[in-house]
């Protein structure tokens, strides 16, 4: 959508910029031509000639940023089921899905993969003002070597020539091009070790090579496009780190070495405590299938641990649920903020998660995930303190207005 040509204040309330600074209790934020032109007190900034919207002591935030869904998906218990959709439809689910989170609060997504490119498809349909839906990267496919975390999603007697079936180096180097080729935007590696939803494979068993995600991480890096990698166990995060990626997702075992890697070489963390939290609260009875259960609940804890243990390590950590899994809603994403918070993170830092360094970690730090001059007007309006409570964000009907550059996509008012 393009942003609004007129001047809009929203003022009046406690403002949260994203920074992790101090909130402001009656702060206020001008946006111009889709833009931020001030931010501060409201005795501070000028508001001649523009629309003004009474805060009334509710919370002034930044749009809310999850750096890890899966769009065409939606929370089935069984993913599995959806192999069988054709892409088109696919493609009408992801657009349902994209209105459904920028109304929650999501300005900003990142995508970590899905079959006929639907992805950037969906992508392409909401910058071009087709339909609405937050701000998008989307990888296209994400890579996988034969039999690994992700081959099986993508169907072979659907698509018997998968394009993101790798298994050496050069063929990862030609997959990565051809992703950039049909648009992607970022890289996912899906296979640096195995993982839950899979089956036939274990979430700490190394998969991808250094060498092999090495080749695309270079392909990647000069169409300057950043890379995220789908690791779980100890070896497989260390792999891909060695390798040169820019974030670990989920990262089940994560020890001191790890960490200290990961801060040595800038990589950020996207736990996404959200998919194995419902797998393990629903269980077999809801249908998910029964080598996932088993495989969640044995992980659960070392996840929360190694959560723990990168947070107080200083790892920069990006909020990413990875919605689509099962019972893991389009919509229902700020819960990955309460997730964070019981785990130990303080309220502030799990909105700093969300907003600011959620942005820096799927290269839009320039673009949103604060209130500031310069960046874009995607603000939300939420109705009590986040600070007090963090878990109300999840509730859309306490989140009163959702402004993506300028314009408005929601008014609960």
């Amino acid at each position: 959508m393009s942003g609004s040509s007129k001047r809009t204040l929203i003022r009046g309330g406690l403002l949260i910029d994203g920074t992790g600074a101090e909130p402001i209790d009656d702060g206020a934020v001008l946006i111009e031509n889709g833009k931020i032109i001030e931010v501060g007190p409201t005795s501070q900034i000028r508001s001649s000639g523009a629309e003004i919207i009474e805060a009334g002591g509710r919370t002034i935030m930044p749009g809310l940023i999850d750096t890890h869904i899966h769009i065409a998906s939606d929370g089935n218990p069984n993913p599995m089921k959806r192999l069988k959709d054709k892409h088109a439809y696919t493609a009408i689910r992801s657009s349902v899905h994209a209105r459904k989170l920028l109304e929650a609060g999501f300005t900003t997504i990142r995508d970590a993969g899905a079959h006929g490119y639907t992805n950037i498809a969906t992508r392409d349909a909401i910058n071009d003002g087709l339909i609405p839906g937050p701000r998008l990267r989307a990888p296209g496919y994400g890579l996988t070597s034969t039999g690994g975390h992700g081959d099986g999603y993508y169907a072979p007697h659907v698509e018997i020539d998968n394009p993101a079936r790798v298994d050496s180096p050069d063929e990862v180097r030609r997959a990565t091009r051809l992703m950039l080729k049909m648009g992607a935007d970022c890289i996912k590696f899906v296979s640096a070790t195995g993982g839950v939803m899979s089956d036939g494979d274990e979430p700490a068993a190394p998969q991808f090579t250094i060498e092999e995600m090495a080749a695309g991480i270079h392909e990647a890096k000069a169409h300057g496009v950043h890379t995220f990698a789908h690791a779980q166990g100890t070896t497989g995060i260390k792999n891909a780190i060695k390798a040169g990626i820019n974030s670990i997702e989920h990262g089940f075992w994560i020890d001191d070495e790890a960490v200290e890697m990961m801060k040595t070489n800038d990589v950020f963390f996207v736990p996404t405590l959200n998919a194995v939290y419902q797998i393990v609260e629903f269980g077999e009875e809801a249908g998910i299938p029964a080598y996932a259960v088993r495989k969640a609940t044995e992980a659960q804890e070392a996840h929360l641990e190694s959560f723990d243990r990168a947070r107080k390590g200083g790892v920069k950590i990006a909020m990413g649920t990875d919605a689509g899994t099962p019972f893991n809603k389009q919509g229902e994403n700020a819960i990955e903020m309460e997730l964070m918070h019981r785990a130990g993170m303080p309220a502030m830092d799990a909105i700093v998660a969300t907003t600011k360094t959620a942005a820096e970690c799927i290269r839009f730090g320039d673009v949103t995930g604060t209130l500031e001059v310069g960046k874009a007007g995607d603000v939300i309006l939420v109705d009590g303190n986040p600070l007090d409570q963090v878990s109300m964000l999840r509730n859309v009907e306490k989140i009163h207005l959702v402004m993506k550059e300028g314009e408005i996509f929601a008014n609960r008012m």
